[in-house]
């Protein structure tokens, strides 16, 4: 169903792409847009337990397009240095695919609005009195991975195998 990374020598380790969701802090995600056109939108999002969690408020685009067709990708670059005298780029990236969920329990709700704080800001305190704050406004959607692949660009490659 998913096809196979063509440059497979670049292509990183599961538990490499894992890495790279667990520390990232924008994702680029993209859905089905209104009228056929693609739409991707750069957020925060936190990686636990497996998948991915994001939020939005209870109207706007991307709710209407998840409603309208919950299946998705999603891309977190970990590394973007461009390199001139090499007409290169050196990058560490990760894209996901998979499917939203809209959560609907207010327990499942209120564990990822925390994972997604305090993946921001370690103050416990602080990352609850904003979502007691915000709860009534807030949407927290999960997402389940189907398919994932990190890829590495070749230069740093070559950079940590000379290291």
């Amino acid at each position: 169903m998913f096809r196979n990374m063509r440059r497979k020598n670049q292509q990183l380790s599961d538990e490499e792409a894992e890495r790279i969701l667990e520390n990232g802090q924008t994702a680029i995600l993209a859905l089905h847009g209104d009228d056929g056109y693609p739409y991707a939108v750069p957020l925060n999002y936190v990686y636990a337990d497996g998948k991915i969690y994001v939020h939005c408020a209870k109207a706007g685009h991307k709710l209407d397009a998840i409603r309208r067709a919950p299946r998705l990708s999603l891309v977190v670059i970990e590394r973007d240095d461009v390199v001139p005298e090499e007409l290169a780029t050196y990058y560490r990236s990760v894209i996901v695919f998979g499917q939203a969920r809209i959560l609907e329990d207010d327990a499942e709700k209120r564990r990822a609005a925390e994972l997604i704080g305090l993946h921001y800001y370690n103050v416990p305190e602080a990352v609850h009195k904003e979502i007691k704050a915000t709860w009534n406004a807030l949407v927290c959607i999960e997402i389940t991975i189907d398919h994932m692949t990190g890829k590495e660009a070749r230069g740093l490659m070559l950079q940590r195998k000379n290291a």
